[in-house]
């Protein structure tokens, strides 16, 4: 049986500065994003529709924003509200807590803005940053295994191999489920998206499948995780992270029969 080892979140402390681990994986999580962004621009479905490496630099300024603002507000509003009542609480990002469902609201958010300013179409944007956003949400569940936060449910088996104590919660092993997360949700739909986009799709196909994937691996994952909060339907218990993430499935299916129905394509802006 595996022990979590509790390592101190504080990676390097330079006087009064403390540089967290949990800051370093958004960081990883940025830079991913910009060696993807060169990777997939010289793809030639790509290229063809006019994606330059400075279009990459200036849209993670944007991008940066959303997942910040919308990760952390979307924390407050759908597992801790009651942060509202200290505000201060809720700008100190460093101590964890960062919704994904919040971070990619924020982000949708922050591309708009950007197509507008680039004389984009959202959707081509969204098809195009889709693939690189699996890995940086990868890094971001390895943070939250260094800071010992999402532990798992208590394993049904207690010998399964990788059942982990986490001395912080209690004595009983558990799952580890951060990485189930950082592999399922995160590099697994990684490898079958980037397959999916490297060859050219109808606008919004891309974005439609990174929500599917991301929907369906998250409703899965979520079975072997600590609930913020949970509710029965059906006689069935249904979590915090299976809600959210249902419109995701229902809105990714919807968006893939209008993206294959339509069958269009994206086009370089009109300055390119």
């Amino acid at each position: 049986m595996l022990i979590h080892p509790m390592p101190d979140p504080v990676a390097l402390q330079l006087g009064p500065v403390a540089i967290h681990w949990y800051g370093l994986m958004y960081v990883l999580a940025f830079a991913l994003f910009i060696a993807l962004g060169r990777v997939r621009i010289r793809q030639p479905h790509i290229a063809a529709l006019g994606w330059k490496n400075h279009d990459l630099d200036d849209m993670l300024f944007y991008g940066m924003l959303g997942v910040v603002l919308g990760g952390r507000l979307g924390e407050v509003i759908f597992y801790q509200p009651h942060l509202f009542a200290t505000p201060l609480e809720i700008f100190k990002v460093w101590h964890g807590g960062m919704s994904f469902h919040g971070g990619f609201i924020g982000v949708l958010i922050a591309m708009w803005f950007w197509a507008r300013k680039a004389k984009r179409n959202l959707l081509d944007v969204y098809d195009f940053i889709a693939p690189m956003v699996p890995l940086g949400y990868a890094a971001g569940r390895l943070g939250n295994f260094i800071n010992a936060e999402l532990p798992g449910r208590p394993v049904l088996d207690p010998n399964l191999p990788w059942a982990m104590i986490w001395p912080n919660v209690d004595a009983l092993p558990r799952h580890p489920s951060p990485i189930y997360q950082m592999l399922v949700d995160g590099i697994l739909v990684f490898i079958i998206l980037w397959l999916f986009a490297r060859h050219a799709r109808p606008r919004l196909a891309v974005g439609a499948m990174y929500t599917l994937l991301y929907g369906c691996a998250r409703f899965f994952t979520e079975y072997f995780r600590t609930p913020d909060w949970e509710i029965t339907v059906l006689g069935l218990p249904v979590t915090s992270g299976q809600v959210l993430s249902l419109p995701m499935i229902v809105a990714a299916i919807a968006m893939l029969v209008w993206s294959y129905r339509r069958n269009t394509y994206g086009a370089a802006p009109a300055h390119a």
